[in-house]
């Protein structure tokens, strides 16, 4: 095959890109950073320009901006947008993309439909109950918090604690409720969300562990126990898991979780069909382990990769240090790696002030580190952990000294 014929060929591919949140607009504008020229199309289920999700639970909840679009000039990179299209299935030995609107055709297929939040069995058009994962979600709990309602947030993990926080911002009084006897019960080990409790009495926000709801009736919320606790507005935060239940049928391999099980390469099952973001997840080498990792920056890092395996004859391998972040009760909470496998944890800084880091060792190397109030220590953590720097743990617990300093 001449050159000449291999460009033509390049220029003629055409990628799909299900799924209009950060991991599919990043696929998509990454694919023309690296110099793709054949066609791009990004469908998204909803009807808005896309937009950014982190806002959602802060600056447009509060009323301080209108939106959060995306700044990216989509006609100018050459990128086809099919908005308010709803996927229905996808066909990939026939290299087509079932939607509302007709078949589409792909050459490559690139799915990051992200995650759906889970609802609160029995709340099914329960008047006054909210998700928040959507800008129409935004929308509707904006007037709710400016009219300063009672409000009860069901869950007591990050999307909770940052509602929470809106909310006591407004002026409401919130009361947020917990099935297990912590908040981040699902995300950290008992000690070290123990000190984070603390946090929602000192913003005036009451926390009930132990608390699962039976009902919700108007005005109030009814726990098993019997209690009451009244409320204008029940926002629910129980987690979330990946949107894939379009791809029933398809052959495209899932996981325990609903997850697209991707390989190194985020290559699905499929062929030509790749997957990124939310919705997937991915082997690491790393941490010995397959991630599925709901989380901002792994929607931004995997579309390069994706980007570069689309384009190259040479495979690109996916194995980031997860990192995330939270803004909650005027704490700026960061978390880099993935502490499941460690077999030490160290402490610098004392948990009840303002600022402290947990740091999680594996056989003497960082391999996940939890900082609150200290960004430079999450900084430095995080280069420290891509490396497998070997580390001095006595110097390590240190909080005077800069993290680095402790690498052995």
């Amino acid at each position: 095959m001449s050159e000449q014929t291999r460009a033509e060929e390049r220029t003629e591919r055409r990628v799909v890109v299900v799924g209009a949140g950060m991991a599919g607009v990043q696929t998509a504008v990454a694919l023309r950073e690296q110099g793709f020229a054949g066609m791009v199309t990004l469908i998204g289920a909803e009807p808005h320009q896309p937009y950014d999700r982190p806002p959602l639970s802060k600056a447009v909840l509060l009323g301080k901006a209108e939106g959060s679009a995306f700044d990216v000039d989509f006609e100018a990179l050459g990128i086809g947008l099919r908005l308010g299209c709803e996927v229905l299935g996808v066909r990939p030995a026939d290299h087509e993309l079932d939607t509302a609107e007709g078949p589409v055709r792909y050459d490559v297929l690139v799915l990051a439909t992200g995650a759906e939040p889970i609802r609160l069995p029995g709340t099914e058009g329960v008047p006054g109950v909210h998700l928040l994962r959507t800008l129409d979600d935004a929308e509707r709990l904006r007037p709710v918090l400016a009219e300063q309602h009672d409000i009860v947030v069901v869950g007591a993990g990050w999307i909770g604690a940052e509602f929470a926080t809106a909310a006591r911002e407004a002026g409401c009084a919130v009361t947020v409720v917990e099935a297990a006897d912590r908040p981040l019960a699902g995300a950290l080990p008992p000690e070290v969300a123990a000190p984070m409790a603390a946090w929602y009495a000192d913003s005036g926000a009451a926390l009930r562990t132990h608390a699962r709801v039976e009902r919700v009736e108007p005005g109030a919320v009814v726990l098993d126990d019997g209690s009451r606790v009244p409320a204008g507005a029940v926002v629910v935060g129980i987690g979330a898991r990946p949107a894939t239940g379009w791809l029933a049928g398809s052959g495209i391999g899932l996981g325990a979780h609903g997850e697209i099980v991707a390989d190194a390469h985020l290559r699905t099952s499929a062929p030509d069909v790749y997957a990124v973001g939310d919705c997937a997840s991915f082997p690491s080498g790393r941490y010995e382990g397959r991630l599925l990792v709901h989380h901002w920056d792994n929607a931004l890092q995997g579309p390069r990769t994706v980007a570069a395996n689309v384009i190259g004859e040479t495979p690109a391998v996916y194995d980031p240090v997860p990192y995330f972040w939270s803004e909650q009760f005027g704490r700026f909470v960061q978390y880099a790696g993935h502490h499941a496998s460690a077999d030490t944890t160290l402490w610098r800084g004392d948990p009840s002030g303002a600022a402290w880091t947990v740091c999680w060792l594996r056989e003497d190397r960082l391999v996940a580190l939890l900082a609150v109030g200290r960004p430079r220590d999450l900084a430095q953590g995080r280069k420290l952990i891509e490396a497998g720097t070997p580390m001095d743990a006595a110097a390590l617990t240190d909080p005077s000294k800069p993290l680095k300093t402790a690498a052995a």
